[in-house]
């Protein structure tokens, strides 16, 4: 099992309540799929149990602060796109604002799953038989509702969770 988030927006308490439920679920890796922001919001990925790995997004300021404040935990810095392979599975991990290119990645048949942010819209969509999954917003800014989701790598089954 993993864990997937998105745009947490430098919310602190968001992330801390992410962090504790991945620990409690026991993911084995967490996917973060863009606008982290500021690069001390790296203090509450800390207490993380699993790997983290994450994209920027087009709200991530101070890029080379981020990428050293969080490579000093052991964090995977993809930088725009992420190419990543977890129990077997392929996995593209990206922000998504160009849709066109979220689209493509998904039809090209080269991942068994897209991971995506963005749009801080919850859900999932097949395209050509892969899922693109968006765990909404961990920040909840926009749409009030702060969320995260979890995927069985074995199953590719998706479970969206509001904090």
């Amino acid at each position: 099992m993993i864990g997937l988030m998105s745009d947490s927006h430098d919310n602190l308490q968001s992330i801390e309540d992410a962090v504790a439920f991945f620990n409690e679920k026991k993911v084995t890796a967490v996917l973060h799929a863009g606008d982290i922001v500021s690069p001390f919001t790296a203090r509450a990925f800390k207490n993380l149990d699993a790997k983290l790995y994450f994209v920027f997004g087009n709200n991530d300021g101070d890029k080379i602060t981020l990428k050293a404040w969080f490579e000093e935990f052991g964090a995977e810095v993809c930088g725009e796109f992420g190419d990543i392979t977890i129990d077997g599975r392929h996995i593209a991990l990206l922000h998504g604002t160009n849709e066109t290119a979220v689209k493509a990645i998904a039809a090209s048949g080269n991942f068994d799953v897209v991971v995506r942010g963005h749009t801080h819209d919850a859900g999932i969509e097949d395209i050509k038989d892969t899922p693109v999954i968006n765990p909404g917003e961990t920040s909840g800014v926009l749409t009030g509702k702060r969320t995260v989701a979890l995927l069985d790598v074995a199953t590719l089954d998706v479970e969206i969770v509001e904090l």
